[in-house]
């Protein structure tokens, strides 16, 4: 299948994020909002974003994730995790790139990812990537703040 249809990926994504709170309940403090934009390149070294549904193979798509405090209280030591829709493969680009990445959604590590080969310590490629994961130390009350990535479109 070429392509992909953004509204199975953003539910998927949106049912996968992780919150870990250490002073709240995630249904009571934290929204999420999700959105899937076609990253376009244009003059000079910019870029713009458009939001897409659908898109044909090699498109690169941008998932940003919104996540808002909406309680008078700061959240303390929030860890979100998004997972890379199996039908798109992660380009390492991700913002704030403090992120770290999983290939097998249990165990984190700060890119690149690396793995022994013959002796030898070689990157794992992206496209074995499967999940993103941000912490955020501090989301003041009333506040929100963003993680993205982006994606090339199998």
């Amino acid at each position: 299948m070429t392509g992909f249809n953004f509204l199975q990926n953003a539910l998927l994504t949106s049912l996968a994020s992780i919150f870990l709170l250490s002073t709240a309940h995630a249904s009571d403090a934290l929204k999420m909002d999700l959105t899937a934009n076609q990253v376009i390149k244009i003059a000079e070294g910019k870029t713009t974003y458009l939001p897409v549904r659908t898109a044909p193979a090699g498109t690169v798509i941008q998932y940003k994730a919104t996540y808002s405090n909406t309680i008078n209280k700061d959240i303390l030591d929030l860890a979100v995790v998004l997972p890379i829709p199996a039908n798109m493969t992660f380009t390492g680009d991700a913002n704030p790139s403090s992120a770290q990445a999983s290939i097998d959604g249990r165990n984190y590590m700060d890119m690149p990812l690396v793995r022994k080969v013959d002796g030898k310590m070689v990157r794992i490629p992206f496209s074995e990537y499967r999940t993103l994961r941000w912490n955020i130390k501090l989301l003041p009350a009333q506040k929100s703040a963003a993680v993205a990535f982006n994606t090339i479109v199998n």
